[in-house]
């Protein structure tokens, strides 16, 4: 049972709400009540957002990358430098790392993740004896967290546009696609001893690191459920694919794929009028970074105009850097306003841009994770984050105007309590598992620096 002072549901804010949850899920909801004991009580309740980008082990690179050196520095100089990085990651590191992610975007008030994962390999490129040794460490760090996890296992099959072999630095991520194939179904092994709520899509890195023929593939062989791949991230990588395949990244796909509700394109961030507005009438979902898009300076997403034709959109962490839902939404405002030199950006005529911004990566997330949530209703998933209205950030402000106090004043800190398909995984504003958490991190860093 939850007790909340006051809670945003779906069909607006109400006052004095009990909630029963069973099985994961909301099994009854009463407004106008008053708190028992043995009730969970919090302050303001709120659905959870899904974290639907991460790729969990360069959260150990943050503060690595960020020196200038001779000549300009690019998305590209940066990749070069994660390949290295990548060679010297051990699986008992990748575990420890992903769980700290993992707690960290549930103190940050994230209830589940789609992690982008695609370090499959040893060093040199050889499987480990067990093919899904590392998505195994995943769903181990899944499982000691309580996040939802949507595992996206991830084809990389090529080095560039016009299948380019592999460089060097890729070894541990290629997959021809019959292992591939092989791969995933270990996966959904390994994942379906975590609970209910967790699953396996599929991930084709992006259309530069497979070919037509292979993505044909993996997407007739794995049904409908998520798909997740990144595109249009970098105008390189649209000139590259427009010179090989004759079509622009996000024209290509729309027009040679069943691009539809299951799908979560990543970044989206170099589109025309016309890709933008096809895809956001495929009913497909915009996977935005915005801290990683600003860190990696790939540019700002066409906001406005994807809203404009109904588009739906979540947000993600992508390369960990900062790991906020806070920032990651009032970056996002922010890098509109700064393109458009004006205020108030993300919304479809009149209305609270926090709400905008929230409620629609509340939905647009649960959809790309396909989680039954994004909303406190009877039957969804417990999604639940608590948020604390008497910090000085929100004190002041009315409850319709919270969630524009949470977006553009409020820090991380306001967030209480959160609930992973019920899992009550955060208390207090902290993680119940943080002390061994930090503790794994800290020894698994103390080994990888030592090898670097």
């Amino acid at each position: 049972m939850i007790f909340a002072k006051q809670a945003l549901i779906s069909t607006g804010w109400v006052k004095n709400v009990r909630l029963t949850l069973s099985e994961g899920r909301i099994a009854s909801l009463d407004t106008d009540e008053t708190a028992q004991d043995g009730d969970t009580q919090v302050d303001v309740l709120l659905p959870a957002l899904a974290n639907l980008h991460s790729h969990s082990f360069q959260r150990a690179m943050a503060g690595m990358t960020e020196y200038r050196k001779a000549g300009k520095d690019s998305f590209w100089t940066w990749r070069d430098l994660m390949y290295r990085f990548t060679k010297h990651l051990s699986p008992d590191q990748i575990e420890a790392i992903a769980a700290l992610v993992f707690m960290e975007m549930q103190e940050a008030g994230y209830a589940s993740v789609g992690e982008f994962h695609y370090i499959h390999h040893q060093p040199d490129g050889s499987p480990y004896d067990d093919l899904g040794e590392l998505s195994g460490r995943i769903a181990s760090a899944a499982g000691n967290t309580g996040i939802g996890l949507t595992h996206l296992p991830v084809l990389y099959s090529y080095g560039g546009a016009g299948q380019v072999p592999l460089e060097s630095g890729q070894a541990r991520f290629g997959n021809p696609v019959e292992r591939f194939n092989t791969l995933v179904e270990r996966a959904r092994d390994l994942v379906s001893n975590l609970s209910a709520d967790c699953q396996v899509g599929i991930a084709p890195h992006s259309l530069r690191a497979t070919c037509p023929e292979a993505l044909a593939v993996v997407l007739q062989d794995h049904g409908n459920g998520p798909v997740h791949i990144h595109i249009a991230e970098q105008p390189k990588e649209v000139e590259d694919i427009s010179k090989w395949l004759g079509a622009r990244p996000v024209e290509w796909l729309l027009e040679n794929a069943d691009v539809s509700k299951n799908w979560c394109l990543i970044h989206a961030t170099h589109m025309t009028q016309s890709e933008t507005q096809n895809m956001a009438q495929s009913g497909a979902v915009a996977g935005l970074c915005p801290i990683t898009e600003a860190n990696l300076g790939d540019g700002p997403f066409n906001g406005p105009e994807y809203l404009s034709h109904g588009g739906r959109f979540g947000v993600g962490s992508d390369s960990n850097v900062l790991i906020s839902l806070t920032e990651e939404l009032r970056t996002l405002e922010y890098s509109q306003r700064l393109r458009d030199v004006a205020r108030n950006v993300m919304v479809v005529g009149e209305g609270s841009i926090g709400e905008t911004l929230y409620c629609g990566a509340a939905r647009g997330g649960a959809q790309a994770l396909n989680r039954g949530a994004g909303e406190i209703s009877v039957g969804e998933l417990a999604d639940l984050v608590a948020i604390d209205s008497t910090d000085t950030a929100l004190c002041a402000l009315e409850s319709h105007q919270l969630l524009d106090g949470i977006c553009f004043a409020g820090r991380d800190r306001v967030v209480t309590d959160v609930w992973s398909a019920g899992r009550h995984s955060v208390k207090g504003g902290q993680h119940v598992q943080r002390e061994r958490i930090v503790a794994d991190y800290r020894s698994a860093m103390q080994s990888l620096m030592s090898a670097l």
